[in-house]
């Protein structure tokens, strides 16, 4: 009984780390200024509307014009302006509320989703209790969908970074978008990832390659084509470059399939599959900077 007490007792610490602030993902700078934080967001907006600039967006105010209501004809017809998704959490207890663009959300769920954004650099701005605690730049990028964690004592962090393909959401369970770049999916190790395929899958995809493709160039070409629909694990690229005959080709197909991959946190894997010290180096290096 003894023994079991201490194992689950390690078990639930291991948990507990695992979701442990600032151990996953990327930090982002808050751009807030210490006045801007000390001013309720009431005041802030206040502020703004005695002033004749506006956000940039696509519903500017200007306090001269609020009085004015016209009909406005001059409609715009399928306007591009790109798509792109920001999934937001907040674990910690609050009343939180984020303004991500021109769309502002406040929920006790601790979960933010913004949907239909435009891609490029987007301010987001998080209150608590109506004052100002952080702010940053978001860089997003079209068909993409970010993944974020906020703490108020470490701040915003970058989880990852998804591509959108035919409208699907990519997983089933909402918590699993967050809790996957701790490595505590809770679907005991099954795959559960955006248009990765499943072990038999894979299995059939590497008999099609070999069956088709003899050499490397021809390889290259057979995984780039798959890649342009589908996502892979560390573990599977692993396989695929190691698959290869030349060390050139092998670090070469390692970089090229770092954005395609869904568990970036486990991209060492994919070294093992080089022949050279300076080839894992040369991975290792090309990682750290993108």
């Amino acid at each position: 009984m003894k023994r079991i007490s201490t194992v689950c007792a390690i078990f639930s610490g291991l948990l507990f780390f695992a979701q442990e602030a600032g151990k996953a993902g990327e930090l982002l700078k808050n751009e807030a200024s210490k006045r801007e934080m000390e001013s309720s967001k009431i005041e802030r907006l206040n502020s703004q509307n005695n002033n004749s600039g506006n956000s940039g967006f696509r519903n500017p105010t200007n306090q001269n014009n609020q009085n004015k209501r016209h009909a406005n004809t001059n409609y715009q017809w399928n306007q591009n302006y790109g798509y792109a998704e920001v999934f937001l959490r907040i674990p910690e207890q609050g009343h939180f509320s984020v303004e991500l663009a021109d769309q502002m959300i406040a929920t006790h769920s601790g979960r933010y989703r913004f949907f239909d954004l435009p891609s490029g650099r987007i301010p987001i701005s998080i209150y608590d209790n109506g004052f100002l605690v952080y702010r940053t730049t978001l860089n997003v990028r079209n068909n993409s969908r970010m993944v974020l964690d906020f703490f108020t004592n470490e701040g915003l962090y970058l989880l990852d970074s998804y591509p959108i393909q035919n409208d699907y959401y990519g997983f089933n369970n909402w918590n699993d978008v967050w809790n996957n770049p701790y490595a505590n999916s809770g679907n005991n190790g099954n795959i559960n990832y955006p248009n990765v395929m499943d072990h038999q899958t894979f299995q059939q995809f590497m008999s099609a390659m070999k069956k088709d493709a003899w050499f490397d160039d021809k390889k290259i070409a057979f995984i780039n084509q798959q890649g342009r629909h589908a996502m892979f694990t560390s573990e599977q690229i692993s396989i695929l470059v190691k698959d290869l005959s030349f060390d050139k080709n092998k670090i070469a197909l390692a970089k090229s399939l770092f954005s395609k991959c869904v568990d970036k946190q486990k991209y060492f894997i994919v070294g093992d599959a080089l022949d050279f010290e300076s080839s894992r180096r040369d991975l290792m290096d090309y990682i750290s900077k993108n």
